[in-house]
């Protein structure tokens, strides 16, 4: 599977394209919203978000038929950004199931702030 292509094809909100990639039966979780779609859901829920959107793949894993990716998504604006990390099972060459865990990207609580512990990643 083309996991950049895939990417490529979510961020520009592709439905036809999203669609190739998946197993008719595939299922979606959002856990941090505690949500599972269908495929056809899926599209809606990521075709229909407003705005235009742009990203970029950070990490990628595979182990047999898994596939782990890290992902940065943000509005072409840059007014907001994303982390993303998703678990794709695979049948075949098709996703079976995905896992997503999306995090907003911000500045670490005042507690910690206030503590000065931790120091900037890049």
């Amino acid at each position: 599977m083309d996991i950049y292509g895939f990417w490529r094809d979510v961020l520009a909100q592709d439905a036809q394209s999203i669609r190739s990639y998946f197993t008719k039966d595939a299922r979606i979780f959002w856990h941090c919203t505690n949500e599972q779609f269908t495929l056809e859901e899926f599209i809606i829920a990521n075709c229909e978000y407003p705005g235009e959107w742009d990203g970029r793949v950070e990490r990628v894993e595979q182990a047999q038929n898994a596939l782990i990716t890290v992902a940065r998504v943000y509005p072409k604006d840059r007014s907001l950004s994303f982390h993303v990390v998703s678990f794709f099972r695979l049948a075949g060459d098709k996703i079976e199931t995905l896992d997503e865990y999306w995090a907003d990207d911000g500045a670490p609580p005042v507690w910690r702030q206030e503590r000065r512990i931790g120091q900037k990643i890049l």
